[in-house]
């Protein structure tokens, strides 16, 4: 216990996804900021490395817990574990997302219900617990992990751009229902990012990134750390994002669901 009230101390920043890409950088952010960290990812390994890599940099705190999103019961246990172990969530990073690349009627069903579950199920329920704890302190931040793909129809990540979509509205809706509570929820819209998201979708023979030069992903982080310690409600991070989702908002869908369409496509022009 008197371990656990020592590690409670200071402020903390929950990051899932916190061991690559954008969720990485915003880690980095955070620990150059003073916050202490608990970092979320499915591989232990994975987490020992950074965790041990931000401790040694910032010398701040960063606890390290492994679980997988993909089963929502566990974003209850992360929340259950936190709490238990003393925490108190300062910031709460909902970064964890994954997508599935192919046209729908080819895809795996299985894999894309298990990406509504992390995508959005095990975001809602983190939200919801940790939200509720930040309204009765009268204090936190939220930033949620949205996307350009939340603004167009997305052909060959249909599931992807939907679960996207649910994202942005539900992060701005809730937004405005605790405007007056002294916590602030941002959305960050990336767009096309170097990350290992591309792998992991199995779309590395897409067009948007056999033929696009993908975005820093220290870039888009500090434009999302910035909007969040700035109080936004969102921010699109890139010139040439925030002209294509301009560009969505005065086309019509079926125009920007075809223009996505021939972004996304396999490269070789095949259908996969």
């Amino acid at each position: 216990m008197e371990q656990q009230s020592k590690r409670g101390s200071g402020r903390y920043a929950l990051i899932t996804g916190g061991t690559s890409g954008i969720g990485y950088e915003l880690a980095k952010l955070f620990a150059q900021d003073g916050y202490n960290l608990i970092i979320v990812a499915r591989t232990e390994s994975d987490l020992a490395n950074v965790a041990g890599e931000l401790n040694e940099a910032y010398g701040v705190n960063v606890v390290p817990m492994a679980t997988d999103l993909f089963n929502p019961d566990n974003a209850f246990s992360l929340y259950r574990e936190v709490i238990q172990s003393g925490f108190e969530i300062d910031v709460l990073v909902n970064n964890a997302g994954q997508g599935h690349y192919g046209q729908f009627v080819d895809t795996d069903l299985q894999q894309e219900i298990a990406i509504i579950q992390l995508n959005i199920v095990s975001l809602v329920i983190l939200t919801k617990q940790f939200l509720k704890d930040m309204v009765v302190r009268g204090s936190g931040r939220i930033l949620n992990l949205s996307s350009i793909a939340s603004k167009v129809p997305g052909p060959w990540q249909a599931v992807y751009h939907g679960t996207k979509a649910f994202v942005q509205s539900f992060t701005e809706a809730i937004r405005n229902e605790v405007k007056d509570t002294g916590v602030s929820i941002t959305a960050l819209l990336p767009g096309a990012t170097d990350t290992d998201f591309f792998n992991k979708a199995g779309m590395l023979n897409s067009k948007v990134v056999q033929e696009n030069k993908l975005d820093d992903p220290a870039k888009v982080a500090k434009d999302g750390y910035d909007a969040l310690m700035s109080g936004d409600d969102m921010v699109v991070s890139g010139i040439k994002n925030k002209v294509q989702v301009a560009m969505s908002n005065v086309m019509s869908d079926e125009f920007v669901a075809e223009r996505m369409n021939q972004q996304q496509k396999p490269s070789n022009g095949d259908k996969e």
